[in-house]
């Protein structure tokens, strides 16, 4: 019989909690963050392009907007988004750029590039060069991706502006730049192989989750 996701997550707690003091304190003192249920892979890309370069509470906002355009449920079906203007998409917040962005994902989709099943089986590295062959998803949406909608437990997104913001409070880092991610790398090392997890609380502890 395979271990549950509540008994995976437990298991990950403990190792986390003895493998770095630092975030053992983190997590004593947060909220508890459940096993995520996997996504649907080109809703949560769609989301991950609208929330980027902006806040939380405002791609939340956008993306309301966004739903509110594919009446009655507020599913944007491929083939509904495609057909949708620059004009149309502004209404609901989205820039010319994004709304480039949304469309390729949305073509990307239609021509089965998306399929959960055999996406969930890629190494990281396979995942990152996939999505990156659609314009406007880089390497940080497609960690976003890993970690939000398939639930892979050891991605630590090194980059994420929240997550160096975090580092470098709660571990005191003064290093910028290269040194500064060779750092904070080394330090999440011993957090393997639940590096994901880690990185959630890190977010937790700034009130700064990412909307992916």
């Amino acid at each position: 019989m395979s271990a549950t996701p509540e008994l995976l997550n437990a298991a990950a707690l403990r190792h986390l909690t003895q493998a770095d003091p630092v975030l053992g304190r983190l997590i004593a003192q947060g909220r508890a963050i459940p096993p995520a249920a996997h996504e649907d892979l080109y809703l949560a890309l769609l989301r991950a392009i609208v929330s980027q370069q902006i806040s939380t509470k405002a791609a939340a906002a956008i993306w309301r907007k966004v739903q509110a355009l594919f009446a009655p449920d507020g599913y944007p079906e491929p083939a509904a988004l495609l057909l949708l203007t620059d004009e149309d998409l502004r209404t609901a917040g989205i820039s010319r750029q994004k709304a480039g962005y949304l469309r390729a994902i949305a073509d990307f989709a239609q021509r089965d590039q998306l399929d959960h099943a055999h996406l969930s089986q890629l190494s990281d590295d396979e995942f990152t060069q996939h999505l990156t062959q659609i314009k406007g998803v880089g390497r940080w949406t497609a960690q976003m991706l890993q970690m939000f909608a398939l639930d892979q437990p050891d991605v630590f997104p090194e980059g994420d502006l929240g997550i160096q913001n975090a580092m470098r409070r709660h571990y005191g880092l003064e290093e910028t730049g290269r040194a500064l991610l060779r750092r904070m790398t080394e330090l999440a090392e011993p957090w393997r192989p639940y590096r994901t997890l880690a990185s959630k609380y890190l977010w937790q502890s700034l009130d700064n989750a990412p909307a992916a």
